[in-house]
Order: C-alpha cells, then structure tokens, then sequence
C-alpha cells in the first residue's frame, strides 16, 4: 500500500468592511512580534516533525539484532536515535524511509556518526536474521535491525503504537504488510522526543536532528 501525506493552510476570508480588516492586522503584527521573541538568541527554531516531548509510549523496547544479541533502545544514550517500523519486501515506504536517515546521516558530516537508525520487523515470519543483516546493511553500516518473536513484535508494536497487518496475496508467502509509516526520533538522553511523518523529506528530518544534537542541559 502507498501511503500518502497531505496538507493544508487555512486561507482568511475577505473583510465584510474596510474596519474588519484592522482587527485581522492588528493580530498579524501581535503574532510577528511574538516570533521575534521566540527567535531570538538562545531560542530554539521550532521542529519540522510533531513534537511529542513527554509522551507516555514507545519508552522502550528489548529485541534481537540479526547476531543474536539482545539490544535495547538505553544503549544509544548520547545519540540521537531514529527508529522506523517495517518490513524488508515492503515497495515503497520503508526503502524510502530508510534511504532519508541514510541521506541525513550524511548531510551532517561528522555529526552524522552521532544518530542511529533502528529498523524493527514487523514481518518476523519472512526477515530472518540473515535477511535483516543484507537489508539494513545496504543503507548503512550502522544501521541496526531488530527482530523479535511474533508475539513480542506484537506487544513491542502495540506500546509504540504501531499498526501492522497481513495483506493476504496470491500465496500464502507473497503477502504484504500495511504498517504505520512514522519515525520516531529520540534525543541524546534516550528521551522520545518527536514523530516524523512519512515523506518529510531528508532535509527537515536534518534539521530536527540536528536541533537535538545541539541542545544543552
């Protein structure tokens, strides 16, 4: 399945009278000067993806990497992690997603060795370890893949909320998959910080990365 992202900008509609449109000014100027303030030194720009700062979900996770090793989202501490849910036969949204880390890791130079990509199966069934291995190495060598059990796939999605679902094909072993395309992005303390949407592109997601890499305290 192609999932597909839009958006709009409310318009303002035309003033009934030439005083109506004093009011709509007067507000334009109040929230001009209000930017200002919030851009001002020591302010941070807002954030291209939704921020999501103290949410009570995806805290967590403890899954296998394609070596067998057990690995946990804590030991990133001092890295910015990005972790994306999917599946290796996925089309479109997972190369796609995976293929904007790999070009935002390289936009920011030497702070690019400083964020991780984390990509969990949802598929289990069909990516093996040695699957996940090629997979995700093909990216980046830095890239870490996780898998876990169906049924910790299941509990691991479900705290991130994450929805995935088989989409039956013309053999048992050909179906798909249709998953939640977010990332999530998590700061250099470990905490979850913000969502990204599907098809932000590689440069905003550089952006909020980059923010976090530079935040003090």
């Amino acid at each position: 399945m192609r999932w597909r992202v839009s958006g709009w900008l409310p318009g303002m509609a035309p003033a009934a009278r030439r005083g109506a449109a004093w009011p709509a000014l007067w507000l334009a100027v109040v929230l001009a000067l209000s930017a200002c303030e919030r851009s001002g030194p020591g302010a941070s720009a807002p954030f291209k993806s939704i921020d999501i700062t103290g949410a009570d979900y995806a805290q967590g996770l403890e899954l296998s990497d394609p070596d067998g090793k057990r690995r946990t989202l804590a030991e990133f501490k001092g890295k910015v992690v990005v972790l994306f849910f999917g599946f290796t036969q996925c089309p479109d949204v997972c190369p796609t997603t995976l293929a904007e880390i790999a070009t935002v890791k390289q936009q920011l130079g030497a702070d690019g060795a400083r964020v991780v990509p984390v990509f969990v199966t949802v598929d289990p069934e069909r990516d093996t370890p040695a699957v996940l291995k090629a997979y995700v190495g093909s990216f980046g060598a830095d890239f870490v893949a996780l898998r876990g059990t169906p049924e910790e796939t299941k509990a691991v999605a479900r705290a991130f909320k994450i929805f995935y679902a088989k989409v039956p094909g013309k053999t048992e072993s050909s179906y798909t998959v249709d998953h939640t395309a977010r990332s999530y992005v998590y700061d250099t303390k470990g905490r979850l910080r913000l969502a990204t949407r599907y098809g932000i592109g590689a440069d905003a997601l550089a952006s909020d990365v980059r923010q976090l890499l530079n935040e003090k305290g």
